[in-house]
């Protein structure tokens, strides 16, 4: 059976949905692909225009051969290696949908964590007004969340990437907060005005290091931008540029909380100690039990 009569679930003479879901989900899986039944659905809802908790409602429907092209097509793509988030071109993050698009990183759940201890940090601090730094911003997905999240903050959101910035400015007009987020195109704080403080500095530098880069996931590999994910020859290298510039922003008893390589925690954290002299790191765990975030507040 050749690859394209494997996508095409008229070749098989199957033309309801429950049936092409089912040859979807056959196709992906002997393809890479590590959630193939979800997947199948997504791309399926996504090419007949539903919602994916009305395909279950819908198995028993017909589906006709211009229905059946929109479809195989996005699975072809997705056999391809190519991310369902790009095919989409929206991936959800912390209960919003964002647009992503092959200038940024898709986001992660796992970055859920540092807007978990941003939001509890800022909520239990006796002022609720503030200015928040997010460097590296990508999609916005972190900036974005965080002016949702906190009505009463002002975000700047740094990118070196300018179609990365127009993504992310996209976001925060989506979601309604294009008033609160500032996009600024530049290399870390390098791009602020002089003097500029925040009360919150967050950050998911690139971490992986150059070598790993080959061994990384196809899909991650050959679709997602190396800007954002290649950290140099240690993976810290963002991580010193992001120390040197620390304590030139942060406010005297300001938040930092930056992303990290589970495997370099200890590293990050002794780094964020350095630049902070008084200041005490900490490591925040996912939900997975994986160390995420290394976390500090600078002295008052």
């Amino acid at each position: 059976m050749t690859d394209a009569a494997a996508v095409s679930p008229a070749a098989h003479g199957a033309r309801t949905l429950l049936a092409v879901l089912r040859l979807s989900t056959d196709y992906l899986g002997a393809h890479g692909s590590e959630s193939p039944r979800l997947d199948a659905e997504v791309l399926a809802a996504r090419g007949l225009g539903l919602r994916r908790i009305d395909l279950y409602l819908q198995f028993d429907r017909p589906l006709d051969e211009p229905e059946l092209s929109i479809v195989r097509e996005l699975v072809r793509r997705r056999a391809s290696g190519e991310p369902v988030a790009y095919i989409t071109g929206e991936r959800e993050f912390f209960s919003r949908t964002f647009s992503v698009s092959p200038a940024v990183l898709i986001p992660r759940p796992e970055t859920e964590t540092l807007i978990d201890e941003v939001v509890r940090w800022w909520r239990a601090r006796p002022a609720s007004s503030g200015r928040v730094l997010d460097l590296g911003t990508g999609s916005g997905c972190i900036a974005v969340t965080l002016a949702a999240e906190l009505p009463d903050a002002m975000v700047t959101a740094v990118d070196a990437s300018p179609p990365a910035l127009a993504v992310a400015a996209t976001n925060a007009v989506r979601h309604d907060v294009a008033d609160r987020v500032a996009f600024v195109a530049g290399d870390w704080c390098a791009a602020l005005q002089p003097g500029e403080r925040f009360d919150a500095v967050v950050s998911n530098p690139p971490y992986i290091t150059t070598d790993e880069m080959g061994t990384l996931p196809r899909d991650v590999e050959a679709h997602e931008p190396h800007l954002a994910l290649d950290g140099g020859e240690d993976g810290l290298g963002c991580y010193r540029a992001l120390m040197h510039e620390l304590p030139q922003v942060l406010s005297p008893g300001g938040l930092v909380v930056l992303e990290v390589d589970p495997r370099r925690a200890v590293a990050v954290a002794a780094m964020l100690d350095d630049a902070l002299p008084g200041a005490t790191s900490t490591t925040l765990a996912d939900l997975a039990g994986t160390p995420r975030c290394v976390v500090a507040v600078a002295i008052a």
